[in-house]
């Protein structure tokens, strides 16, 4: 079996976490799925942990395995992390392990009708919610006409919109499913008005020590297990149709969509 270096511990003894969805409702379908992987890969820690901070645990020397967005990943964790690949996600917006964001709004329009509304975002280093948003309405290097409010979460972003207090936001795809599925009144009277670019999806990163062995060991465990019979219900939940193995160099063209500060 082999050993994941990190600081002065094994991999079995760091961090997993793979909460970019923190969904209470499909919580339990990434904890089967990583049970799946682990037992591909014993080495590994052997349950999830839930972080509150995300942005924090990608470069903590305990993380062994993460998850990240697009965005922080090509203009913070060059050479501090290594990628893994990413979820296919099972959303119509979604082909293979990329996918768009979506528009939402209260009144029908498209995308260039936006340019000057106020504006509900996650985060300013959101690839889905920031950056995908900027280049749909003003397309790329273009710079947010209007106001904007920040959320700190998708899902405070839509309610946001919803209330009235912004005008347009840009929802990860898989967030907008796992809202119509599991708190579908969040989204009432809402309607799409665009879509954003087509872009990878988020990151699963390791360590940044993770051997060249071990990483391949990493993600045929996780590849092996996304289409493993025994984890479809996970896999539906989550909801993915399989892990894609990608490198760093696959995220980026995503600096090409860099907005205007």
């Amino acid at each position: 079996m082999s050993e994941v270096l990190v600081g002065d511990t094994v991999g079995s003894m760091g961090v997993a976490a793979l909460g970019m969805y923190p969904f209470d409702e499909v919580r339990w379908a990434y904890e089967h799925y990583w049970a799946g992987v682990h037992r591909r890969a014993p080495w590994l820690p052997e349950s999830l942990t839930w972080l509150d901070d995300l942005h924090t645990s990608w470069v903590d020397e305990r993380l062994v395995v993460g998850q990240a967005c697009g965005w922080p990943l090509v203009t913070q964790l060059a050479d501090r992390v290594r990628v893994v690949g990413a979820f296919a996600p099972a959303i119509p917006q979604a082909d293979g392990a990329t996918y768009r964001s979506v528009l939402v709004s209260r009144r029908a329009g498209v995308p260039a009708d936006f340019r000057g509304a106020r504006a509900a975002v996650n985060s300013v280093d959101s690839l889905s919610g920031w950056v995908s948003l900027v280049h749909a309405v003003h397309g790329p290097g273009g710079r947010w006409a209007g106001d904007v409010q920040w959320t700190g979460a998708h899902a405070a972003s839509v309610a946001a919109v919803r209330e009235g207090s912004a005008d347009v936001a840009s929802i990860d795809g898989v967030t907008l499913a796992l809202l119509r599925r599991h708190r579908p009144a969040l989204l009432a009277g809402l309607v799409e008005v665009g879509e954003g670019p087509r872009v990878p999806c988020l990151p699963v990163i390791a360590h940044r020590t993770m051997s060249d062995q071990s990483l391949a060991e990493l993600r045929n465990a996780m590849v092996e297990a996304a289409i493993d019979p025994e984890m479809a219900d996970a896999t539906a939940a989550m909801p993915v149709t399989g892990f894609v193995p990608l490198d760093y160099a696959d995220y980026l063209p995503l600096l090409e969509l860099s907005p205007a500060v």
